[in-house]
Order: C-alpha cells, then structure tokens, then sequence
C-alpha cells in the first residue's frame, strides 16, 4: 500500500466535489447526469483503494501503517500539527464500510434524483460529505479528525436541508446542526484538555494531539485517571450529538426531510456512524476509566430501549428507521461500554448494510406511492416484488433472526455484557434484550402495513403529502435502484458468515472462527448458545405480535392503544422532548432567561463602558479646549509660569 494510494481513498471524492463544483455545473449544467457518473466513478476508485488498504493491513498481522505530511504541519506553542494517515485494523475496516455502502447509495440516487432541478448539486454535496467522512476515518490527529468532524456535520446540515425551500427540511438542518454542535462542544473541551496537558506528553517525546501517543499514553499510565476519564467523556458527549444518543437525539427523525438516498448514507455509515467511530478510535481512554465505560454503556443501552419504543408508533416509515437507527446505534455503544470492541464495529458493519438497504427499499416504495405514511402504503408485495424480498431481508437481520448477520453481530454484544461480571453489565444487558423484542415487533410493523393487505391510495389519499410527489405509479423501480438494493442484500445475508464463528461450527472452511473480532481486537467472546436462543425467541415473539396486530388483523391495533391510551401518547409525542428543548430550553431558558441576560450585561456594562469612555473624551476635551485661546501673550504666562514652578520645586525639593 503506497502513500499516494492511502490519500487517493479520500481524495477521490473529493476531487468528484471539486469536478462538479467547479467545472461541472458552471460550465456543463445542460449535462447535470454527468455528475452522477462521476460521482460513482470516484467512489469506484475509493472502494478499490479501501480493499486495498484492507489488504495491506491484513498482510501485516495489523500492524498499523502511517503516513506523515511533514511539509503540512505547523506549530502552536509547544505543539506540532502534522496532519497524516493512520490506517489500522478499525481504519481498515470501516473505510470499506464507508465507501461500499456510499458506492450503493449513489448508484441508487442515479435513478431517485434523476428528474430532480438540483441533481448536480446533490451529488456535489454528497462526495463531499463520503470525502469527509473517509477524511475523518483515516486522520492520524484528533485536530485533523475534528476538522472532518466538522465537515461531516456541515455536509449533513446542506443534505437535510437540500429541498430548502420547504420550511420542514430547513427547521430539520438547523436542528441537526445546532444539536450536533452542542455535544461537539464536549469533544473540543477534551481536545483542549489534552492540549494544555502536552508537557506530560513531552516529557515521554510525544504529542498529545497523536491518536498512537494518546493510545500509548492512556495504556501506560502517563495520563492521571481524573484526566483520563475526563478527556473519554468529553470525546463521547460529541459522539453522543453526531451519533443521536440520549439526549441528544431528538435532531435524528427530523433528518428525514432529506432525500431518501441521504438518510441512507447518513444512517449507515457517515454522520451517525462518526460517533460510534470516535470511541472506537479513542478506546484505550475508556479502558483506562470505568467510570467512562459505564457511562458508555449505560447511556447505550437505555438509548436502544428508550428509541425503539418510539419506533413502536409512527406512521411515517422513515421516521421508524431512524428511531431504529438510533436504537442500534445504542446497541454499538452498548457494545463499547462493556468491552466488546469487536462486536461493537461488527454491528456497526453489518448495520450499514442492511439499514442501507431498509432505506432504500422505503425509497422505492415512495417512488411508486409518492409517500412515506404507511396508512397510505399497503399491497406492494405482489407491484414491487424485488423491492419487498430485499426489504424482508434487511428487516430480518435487523430483527436479529438466525442465520442473518444482524443475528451474528448483536448477540456477541447481548452475550458480552451477559458475561460483563458487574451489575451494569446485567441491566444493560437486560434493556437490550427488550429492545431485541421491540425491534422485531416495529420493523414487521413497518414490513406488514407497507407491502401486505391492499394498498390504500398513496399520495393521492394523503392528507399531507410530501410536497411535489403526488405521483402514483404502482410498478417496480428501474434496475439501477433495484440492482444496489440486490447487492446489499446479498451481503445482509453473507456478512455474518464471512465473520464470525459460522465456518468452524458447520465445517465448511470458509472463514477463520469470529476473524474481524480477532482482526481488530486480538480476541474475541465465543458464541452463547442460550442468549442466542434468547434473542431468537424474543425476536419470533415480537413477529408474531405484529404479525397478529398488523398482518392478520386478529387484534385491533387501535383498540390497544385506546387501552393504553396515556402511555401511547406519551411515546407518540417522544416523551414530549421536543416541547422540552424547543418550548423550555430554548423559549423560555435561551431567550427569556440568557438571553435578557447578555441582552443586560450588553446595555449597561458594555454599552455603559463605552458611553463613560466618550463621556470622558467629550469633557476632558471641552476643557482643553478652553485653554487654546489663540493668545502667544497667554501662552508666553503659562509658559514662564511652567517653568518659574518647576524651578521652585526644585530649589525646595532637589
């Protein structure tokens, strides 16, 4: 693996933003489905170089390989920037993640944006957005992966907000952005925390803005634990923002005002997944400190029961999966938090997999009804034949059901902190066991009232559709969206045998017994036969409930909730966190509390400084002014008289 090779896999798509940037759209507007062409084309390269770089890094037992660009760096005080590439196993992995399912996503958006006006633009927005996150994922220096971090978030907020001339995505841009920025301030204060820390790295020779030297730092003992348990909580408050954890996780549903091809990118493997990433990366901190791996892992899995409820009720599909998305995303923390790194990113895989494909298949979907309200869906099993296999699929594996590889990779989690030895590791194993059951019961919710009965009229019966897609064209969507949505599934269903224990238990030779956990983390926790049949039986559980409410119709649904009528309003209305943050926080806290309070300090400190500053230069100088009467006779007594008491001091004082 050379040098150029490892910057060209983030390169690539950027110089496909600088392309239809720069030259595409001011210059070759009329041939905007070029974009789209070259687009693809730079992801291609990105994902062969990711193979390779995989390659690489697999032939060298893991050994990290690193790149520096000493001509890019720069000193601030004591401390040297020198942005670079730092690619080990965790980098390897999830560069092919990044680039496989961002080379699917635009694939797919060739044929779901191709009558769009801003068809250039969204492609220009997209390599961006897969450049920084590929940007982020390769950076050796938490400075340079903070800047991509940035960029992640700046990307999300011009995707959420593409269509902004509907005031929903606006709102849903803005809310994303200052959401993410909030815990964004957590992770800038640990990264200062570790800058004016820097004379403890010094001393060993290193630098306390290295991801290798903090890792060295954090496993030697260098950092005191008070430090080190800071830095990790402040690194996971900006995980918690860009990966939706509770609390900050009410930007995600509203996300979905973005073009559907976006909310799968961002779903699978960019800006939710950067969390995720970042205490993965930063994992020897939390190994140092348990009071950050219990925060971790307590947040985690409250975060994937907590969100999968809310799946439970909503109509609109996008929105389940994005409850489910930050549910799962709860799952990988989880994961982290009671140890299981390999776990934790083998779900973080497996999942952009087939949470990809779930977007995509509620894309089609909305193609051919023009909306995204399962009341209004219904009866395309037998239109949109492809479309429902493939989404059954996902759905599947999402649910956790053998041989799947949702299966493979959530129960090593369920199974790690099952065997976690302390009390936290028990609770959270139990919540994600109950989320396990919530999880199979809203995604065959969203399976059944979409594909099966009759359909129910689409946009045309909706009282409000998404606006400028009152089609209706029952059929299935054309190969190029269908064909991306095939591949994912396919590895939906291989991912689990390619990585974990499945060759050895059957004989078949395929694979080394639980390889990407062995890969990243040198070890891994062997297969729990009764918390996998647990999670399988929960799993079947919540099928047949929804099979029972929402297939058969042998129950009323709405009759449940009428029964149940205070707590279904309380989880439809989120736990009314919206109302807190956007009517409480921000109205009554924000404006009525600190705003009237700088609006204060503003009008009497501030301005009342620099009033009493022109106060002062108006009067002293109305009283200079007075003595410059244009008199040489007055002037020439002043002067004599200067000098006559100058002279008398100094014969009585000299």
């Amino acid at each position: 693996m050379s040098e150029i090779a490892a910057w060209g896999i983030f390169l690539a798509p950027l110089a496909s933003f600088a392309l239809i940037a720069l030259v595409i759209r001011p210059f070759f507007n009329r041939c905007d489905r070029l974009s789209g062409y070259v687009t693809v084309l730079a992801m291609v390269v990105s994902l062969a170089l990711s193979v390779g770089a995989l390659q690489a890094v697999m032939a060298g037992d893991g050994k990290p390989l690193e790149w520096r660009a000493e001509s890019l760096g720069l000193s601030v005080g004591p401390l040297t920037f020198i942005p670079g590439v730092y690619l080990d196993p965790l980098t390897a992995v999830m560069v092919v993640v990044v680039s496989l399912v961002s080379l699917m996503v635009q694939v797919y958006s060739l044929g779901y944006m191709k009558d769009d006006p801003g068809y250039s633009r969204y492609f220009a927005y997209m390599s961006l957005f897969t450049a920084s996150m590929l940007g982020l994922v390769l950076a050796r220096n938490l400075l340079q992966l903070y800047v991509f971090w940035e960029m992640v978030g700046l990307c999300s907020y011009l995707l959420i907000g593409f269509w902004y001339n509907r005031p929903a995505a606006a709102a849903a841009a803005k809310k994303a952005f200052l959401v993410t920025r909030l815990g964004d301030f957590g992770f800038l204060l640990a990264i200062l925390y570790l800058f004016f820390h820097q004379g403890v790295f010094a001393v060993q020779g290193m630098n306390a803005l290295e991801i290798p030297d903090i890792h060295e730092a954090a496993r030697t003992g260098l950092l005191a634990t008070g430090v080190v348990t800071w830095v990790a909580l402040g690194v996971f408050v900006g995980a918690m923002g860009k990966s939706g954890q509770f609390p900050l996780h009410t930007w995600l549903p509203d996300a979905m005002e973005g073009p559907t091809p976006v909310s799968s990118l961002i779903h699978a493997a960019t800006m939710v997944a950067a969390g995720v990433f970042l205490v993965a990366r930063m994992f020897p901190l939390y190994e140092a400190s348990s009071a950050a791996m219990n925060t971790v892992a307590i947040i985690g899995g409250f975060t994937a029961l907590f969100a999968a409820t809310m799946g439970l009720v909503a109509n609109d599909v996008k929105r389940v999966l994005a409850y489910s998305t930050i549910s799962q995303l709860g799952y990988m923390m989880m994961g982290l938090g009671v140890g299981a790194y390999g776990a934790a990113i083998f779900h973080l895989l497996t999942h952009g997999l087939f949470k990809c494909l779930l977007f995509l298949g509620v894309g089609s979907a909305n193609h051919a009804t023009g909306t995204f309200d399962m009341r209004y869906m219904g009866g395309l099993r037998k239109r949109m034949p492809v479309t429902y296999v493939t989404f059954l699929v996902a759905a599947l594996s999402l649910a956790g059901v053998f041989p799947l590889a949702g299966f493979w990779s959530k129960d090593e989690i369920l199974a790690a902190a099952f065997h976690g030895g302390s009390a936290v590791s028990l609770v959270v194993f139990l919540m994600g066991a109950a989320a396990v059951f919530l999880t199979a019961v809203y995604i065959f919710r969203a399976v059944f009232m979409t594909f099966h009965g009759e359909f129910r009229g689409g946009a045309e019966t909706d009282p409000m559709p998404p606006p400028g897609e009152h089609h209706v064209h029952l059929a299935e969507s054309p190969w190029v969206m269908v064909a991306p949505m095939v591949a994912l599934a396919v590895g939906s269903v291989v991912a689990g045998f390619l990585m974990n224990p499945v060759a050895p238990l059957w004989g078949l030779g395929i694979a080394p017994a639980h390889w990407l956990s062995e890969f990243l983390e040198g070890h891994a926790v062997g297969m729990d036969l009764g918390v996998a049949g647990l999670s399988t039986l929960l799993a079947a559980s919540g099928i047949g409930l929804a099979y029972l409410l929402y297939g058969a119709r042998r129950v009323s649904p709405d009759a449940v909730a009428q029964r149940v009528r205070p707590l279904y309003t309380l989880v439809s209305r989120r736990y009314y966190f919206d109302e807190l943050y956007e009517e409480y926080v921000v109205t009554r806290v924000w404006y009525q509390g600190l705003c009237n309070a700088l609006e204060w300090v503003d009008r009497n400190i501030v301005d009342g400084f620099m009033d009493f500053v022109g106060w002062q230069g108006r009067n002293w100088g109305a009283g200079i002014a007075r003595l410059q009467t244009g008199q040489l006779q007055l002037y020439g007594v002043v002067f004599a008289s200067g000098i006559i008491v100058i002279m008398a001091a100094f014969l009585l004082w000299g």
